[in-house]
């Protein structure tokens, strides 16, 4: 219900030509904010109008400030909080065969106990084998014969000195292979297929040893291991920020290395059915999310050297743009946020991994501030005690939607097309596009003021008593005897 008050016409003497001053006092009665689940636009007087009406106290709102939501009913997670993805691959034809074709990176995202044992299985099976190389060749040329064994025969030149049996060939084949070198065993020119096989050993060793260690060392500069120092909030909040609802999160990094070229992602992950009747249980949809309110495109990338809070708008783009503080308890979706950089230390890309169900997200809180400035050190100091607390705030509990369609009623017929953001920030008149340097807008104890400029506006005045005579004006003029009672003239 609005209720229209013309200040401007107290005087019997008015004119055309002076600043026409209008104040628009706008009140709700209770049934107004039903229709909008107590829903209170007025981002001017919020707090007074959350006292005054019915149903809209904190009281009876308190449990809308956190979502409570049925533990049956809460949506497994597809990225658990850590970061770890909750997908399991199955049923995959000649997956070994596949895992094999690409050992190197199976080796380093297996778990270090198989790393472990296939790096000493690896070693062990290769000696092993070339020591059965080796005995075959002393066998083959009757070195282990029992005569030549005995050393009765000293003109017998063997394929290998000091070699008797399987374990001497085993000791040998470890010697080789990392080139100790103690001396006891030497192979010599007799054997030529010994000194072939002792050249492919060594070339063998060498590449063996390359390989596991460029796995372990992979394994130990994973950028995946960067992540544990990079935070997520435990919850995240809705609330509003420049008159706008947001949904907001705080993302952080604790060491003194910092992350280059970060930006975060966003996605909500939702049942969703198609025109066609199709039903994508799993559809994602990109939320846009930037370090501040109407940032798109670029500003995603954020300077991050303290905590930062992550904020994505809830607009008419958004698929949030229709929920409210009541729908929340009955959503099931999941928000997968995603923040990437370069390690500074060692310019690896890195990517860390989060989400959020619709039980951790707080409606009507925003985050406790956790930076502050010592003087006597001359330092910000980060409390990190205070990185997931939050605190109340007064806040709409309708959908965004809800509260756009409320805030387009108070665009009225005297004041032409209100263009909202935040609240009445620019207003238009019928006669003007625009609005002049001389035009002002003000907002006081919940009224609202528009000056009109003083331009001259052709319109078409029309007294009460002479309804049937209407005379135009143009350029400001007035012709004599059509204003025949100045008191009852209207601006347009």
């Amino acid at each position: 219900m609005y209720e229209r008050k013309d200040l401007s016409r107290n005087s019997s003497k008015w004119s055309l030509f002076q600043p026409v001053v209008e104040k628009i006092k706008y009140t709700f009665s209770s049934d107004d904010f039903a229709e909008c689940k107590h829903c209170c636009e007025d981002t001017v007087n919020y707090n007074e109008q959350f006292k005054r009406y019915e149903g809209i106290s904190r009281d009876y709102n308190a449990k809308f400030r956190q979502s409570r939501f049925n533990a049956r009913r809460i949506r497994k997670r597809v990225v658990f909080k850590h970061g770890d993805c909750n997908v399991v691959q199955g049923n995959v034809a000649k997956r070994r065969r596949k895992y094999l074709q690409d050992i190197f990176t199976t080796l380093v995202d297996a778990q270090w106990r198989w790393t472990l044992l296939v790096f000493a299985m690896n070693f062990f099976l290769s000696w092993l084998l070339f020591a059965l190389v080796w005995w075959l060749i002393v066998f083959t040329h009757g070195d282990l014969s029992e005569e030549h064994l005995s050393g009765n025969d000293t003109t017998y030149i063997p394929c290998v000195t000091n070699i008797r049996g399987f374990t001497s060939c085993f000791l040998f084949s470890i010697e080789t292979q990392h080139t100790i070198g103690y001396g006891g065993r030497t192979p010599t020119e007799e054997c030529p297929e010994a000194i072939f096989v002792m050249c492919i050993q060594s070339i063998t060793g060498v590449m063996i040893q390359a390989f596991m260690v460029g796995v372990v060392f992979a394994k130990l500069s994973r950028p995946k291991k960067r992540t544990q120092t990079l935070m997520f909030s435990r919850n995240a909040v809705i609330n509003h920020r420049d008159g706008v609802p947001c949904l907001m999160f705080r993302v952080g990094d604790m060491r003194k290395s910092h992350i280059i070229e970060a930006h975060v992602r966003a996605q909500l992950i939702k049942h969703k059915v198609t025109k066609e009747g199709e039903n994508l249980p799993f559809f994602q949809t990109e939320l846009k999310v930037s370090s501040k309110v109407g940032g798109d495109g670029e500003e995603d990338k954020i300077f991050f050297i303290w905590p930062t809070t992550i904020v994505h708008k809830i607009d008419c783009h958004s698929p949030l743009y229709n929920m409210s503080a009541n729908n929340l308890l009955r959503e099931r979706f999941e928000i997968v946020v995603i923040l990437e950089g370069v390690i500074e230390s060692t310019g690896m890309t890195t990517q860390a991994r989060s989400s959020y169900l619709p039980s951790e997200i707080l409606w009507g809180h925003r985050f406790q501030s956790l930076i502050t400035f010592k003087k006597d050190s001359g330092e910000y100091e980060v409390d990190y005690a205070l990185f997931n607390n939050t605190v109340e705030v007064d806040t709409p509990l309708c959908s965004a939607k809800e509260l756009d369609e409320r805030r387009a009623m108070y665009n009225h017929d005297g004041l032409g097309q209100c263009r909202m953001t935040g609240l009445f920030p620019t207003a238009r008149s019928q006669s003007s596009d625009t609005l002049s340097s001389m035009d002002s807008l003000s907002i006081d104890d919940g009224h609202i003021e528009i000056k009109i400029p003083v331009s001259p506006i052709g319109v078409t005045v029309t007294a009460p008593e002479e309804a049937e005579e209407k005379t135009p004006l143009t350029n400001g003029s007035v012709p004599n005897g059509t204003l025949k009672n100045k008191s009852n003239i209207l601006p347009v």
